[in-house]
């Protein structure tokens, strides 16, 4: 009896691994998670105003989603879209978001990396050492690198606090609040 309840748990366990495959890369369009178009992220409708919101920006015709919102390189590309795509499947699987939505640590690290990246000639205009390393606090930002360039920008963070260009620019991506 025994090799038999394990063969039925085996198969229970295997049947449960296929349903839950076919559930994700069929009804929940899971293998559209692999590219990097745009539409996909309005496939979870708690996205749509934001995709709409993209789709009236500036940026839409210079960057997608992905371009702000995942690592450029190949594995932090897809280990981002794995780990975003199980919490956040697990957050809207239970019901358990914030409303409004809110970014995460670290994807708005990476979504800061991007704004530096593709607009690296206006930060390093106005960041003391050219955007390629974190921002230094204002007081330390007198003794880094270019510290004698015009500060565009200088004054506008309170003392101690890092430069961010997400922190005044917000909804450049989509505007919506």
């Amino acid at each position: 009896m025994g090799r038999v309840t394990g063969a039925v748990i085996a198969a229970a366990a295997i049947g449960v691994a296929v349903g839950l495959g076919a559930f994700t890369f069929v009804y929940a369009k899971g293998a559209s998670y692999l590219s990097t178009d745009s539409a996909v992220c309005a496939n979870c409708h708690i996205m749509s105003e934001h995709f709409a919101a993209w789709q009236r920006s500036s940026h839409r015709a210079v960057a997608g989603c992905a371009d702000c919102h995942m690592p450029h390189d190949l594995v932090g590309k897809y280990a981002a879209k794995a780990s975003n795509g199980f919490w956040h499947s697990l957050a809207f699987t239970t019901g358990k978001f914030p409303d409004p939505l809110q970014i995460k640590p670290h994807n708005r690290a990476i979504t800061e990396r991007a704004c530096r990246d593709c607009h690296g000639d206006i930060v390093a205009a106005i960041d003391p050492v050219g955007g390629r390393e974190p921002i230094p606090s204002r007081s330390d930002a007198r003794s880094a690198p270019n510290a004698d360039r015009p500060q565009i920008h200088d004054g506008n963070s309170a003392a101690g606090d890092r430069e961010s260009c997400i922190r005044c620019h917000t909804y450049v991506g989509h505007m919506v609040r």
